[in-house]
């Protein structure tokens, strides 16, 4: 009898001991590169046209409305066309509503206005943080006849950490379309 517990004892003490050390792991974060951006001018055939990256895909919808699809970033960004007839307090109350719609789960919302006197184009760019159904929204207008408003989505459940790299690419595709938004006059 006490061969059989010193031999479990042995054993026991050599299957637990026998396991590898455990080391911590380094911290690591996903690096995920995208190309440099190029350009070509969209919206042709619309009142107004803005430099839309190759990589995007473009949906026309009625009314000069358009869906950019990234389909290597799991994205779009929605472009919405209004003309103004008078009603250019209630469209900015709309864009602003739509905005802080995200309040709830963003981290923050950032303002940051546009102005391009000499092309008379003028809006927002509104940066939101944290886990919200959109990162970007936008509106650029004339104040006078043409009004556009915008908005990033990603076609998954929003986790602020795993799509900021691909935000801030569109994020800056955002204020590529608002910098070289033109009228057609």
């Amino acid at each position: 009898m006490k061969h059989r517990i010193l031999f479990f004892v042995i054993a026991a003490t050599l299957f637990v001991s026998c396991k590898d050390e455990v080391l911590p792991k380094p911290k690591a974060m996903l690096r995920l590169d995208y190309p440099a951006a190029e350009y070509t001018t969209a919206g042709s055939d619309c009142v107004y046209t803005f430099d839309q990256n190759i990589l995007s895909i473009n949906k026309e919808g009625k009314d000069c409305s358009m869906i950019l699809d990234y389909p290597m970033m799991n994205g779009s960004i929605y472009l919405t066309y209004k003309p103004v007839h008078g009603n250019l307090d209630t469209l900015l109350v709309d864009a602003q509503k739509l905005s802080y719609e995200h309040v709830v789960k963003a981290d923050n919302i950032a303002e940051q206005p546009f102005i391009n006197q000499e092309d008379g184009v003028y809006g927002m760019f509104y940066e939101v943080s944290g886990n919200a159904a959109s990162q970007s929204q936008f509106y650029v207008t004339d104040s006078i006849n043409h009004f556009v408003t915008g908005s990033l989505y990603f076609y998954a459940k929003p986790n602020y950490d795993s799509i900021l790299p691909a935000a801030m690419y569109l994020q800056n595709d955002i204020r590529r379309i608002m910098e070289s938004l033109r009228w057609n006059e």
